[in-house]
């Protein structure tokens, strides 16, 4: 997998949930160092706004810290870095260390 496609990878994973799953398939077929690190900020995000999406109140505060990280995140996918989110990335590349 050359470096364009793993940077297609990265932004991918950032790109809803159905363009998590795609990214995760062309993933499989060429691993690289990008896009698993993207692949375990983005999947931390997406459930973190699932489970803290159902509390009153301060789950929509939540939810728009999650949007700033997911803008974070994309634009370290774009500029191909795997700089962890701040606050909760180490803990996701923790977490989602089987998704390799």
């Amino acid at each position: 997998m050359n470096t364009d496609q793993g940077k297609l990878v990265a932004i991918l994973s950032y790109g809803t949930l159905l363009g998590w799953i795609v990214a995760l398939l062309l993933h499989r077929q060429h691993r690289t160092s990008l896009g698993t690190f993207h692949l375990r900020q983005a999947l931390g995000l997406y459930l973190s706004a699932m489970l803290l999406g159902w509390l009153p109140l301060l789950g929509g505060l939540l939810l728009f810290a999650l949007l700033i990280l997911w803008v974070l995140g994309l634009a370290s996918a774009i500029q191909e870095r795997r700089e962890p989110l701040p606050l909760i990335g180490g803990w996701y590349q923790q977490v989602f260390e089987l998704l390799r």
